[in-house]
């Protein structure tokens, strides 16, 4: 079990720097109305979303032990908190501000983990019915067909549905992994389930790109977190047999239930800089754009700039 933690963890990392270089990588790119291969040639091009895409990827390579070792429900809590990771990486790379919200949630999604850890027992089953296998491949063809729709739309609601179609073909590819026959290479080859984790996958970094483009990271990751944690989770346990320990059920309940309302906390956190077009770090400076403090009195001639609320002021040049 401690191999299997230690991966989901080192895992959970690696996902939470990914999504933070990938949001990057995907506002340098043209906006896109639908999916289109210009859109994947201009990510390419990025080293940004390049090097998210690598982080995802060692991620997704570690968390093939967990997924193969730890109930599904540990696995994909665990992974999942990778949005504590992204907010406080936000801050650093992004400019976001977090705040004592913020903080909290960081906090609830640690002490959430430690108790989800504590509480969880033993993987259940790593196989299933042919009928399970089909039915991931049908997932992730649906949920292909969606983010085609989805493409050509724009605003909150597409960004929220995109995310969420993210987290559904991440979550087919856990649970894939974990049912994935791996009794030798032609069995792999064979098994719907294996073209239903590389559809899931690519699809899922598909729907994911585009919804950065249309929303906030953390809004977008939070929402392919709902698909994503809890999907798997209660298949796993329902499908598949995976328990907690024995008589510390609540404290596994508890910590899922503490660790993923922890993301949704840091779903909430405020927009950076960066996406209201101004660079992370000080206020631009020069004579015909000056930002002053709110404890600064306004100067004779200055226009007041109620665009977010604070008190700003433009100064005029003569």
């Amino acid at each position: 079990m401690l191999l299997g933690l230690t991966t989901a963890l080192v895992a959970t990392v690696c996902f939470g720097f990914g999504s933070v270089f990938q949001a990057g990588g995907a506002r340098e790119a043209p906006p896109a109305d639908r999916v289109r291969v210009g859109l994947l040639a201009a990510l390419l091009r990025s080293w940004r979303f390049l090097l998210g895409t690598g982080l995802d990827i060692a991620g997704f390579a570690l968390s093939i032990v967990a997924l193969r070792t730890l109930p599904l429900f540990l696995v994909q809590a665990v992974t999942n908190a990778s949005l504590a990771v992204t907010a406080l990486a936000a801050a650093r790379l992004l400019g976001a501000r977090l705040h004592r919200a913020d903080l909290l949630g960081i906090a609830a999604v640690v002490v959430g983990l430690t108790l989800l850890a504590l509480g969880s027992g033993h993987a259940g089953r790593d196989r299933a019915p042919a009928a399970f296998h089909w039915a991931l491949l049908a997932t992730t063809v649906l949920m292909l067909l969606l983010t085609f729709v989805l493409a050509r739309r724009t605003g909150n609601a597409a960004a929220v549905g995109l995310g969420l179609l993210a987290g559904v073909g991440f979550g087919v590819t856990s649970l894939a992994v974990r049912v994935l026959d791996v009794a030798g290479p032609l069995d792999v080859f064979t098994d719907p389930a294996a073209y239903g984790l590389a559809l899931g996958g690519l699809g899922g970094y598909l729907a994911y790109a585009l919804a950065l483009q249309r929303g906030t990271v953390t809004a977008v990751t939070a929402a392919g977190t709902v698909a994503e944690t809890f999907g798997p989770a209660l298949v796993g346990v329902v499908a598949l047999g995976d328990t907690a320990r024995p008589g510390y059920a609540w404290c596994a309940l508890s910590g899922f239930v503490v660790a993923v309302g922890g993301t949704f906390v840091l779903s909430r956190f405020g927009e950076v800089e960066s996406e209201l077009g101004l660079p992370p770090g000080p206020a631009p400076s020069g004579p015909d754009h000056t930002r002053v403090a709110r404890t600064a009195p306004p100067c004779k001639g200055d226009l007041p700039d109620k665009t977010d609320g604070e008190v700003r002021t433009e100064r005029q040049v003569p």
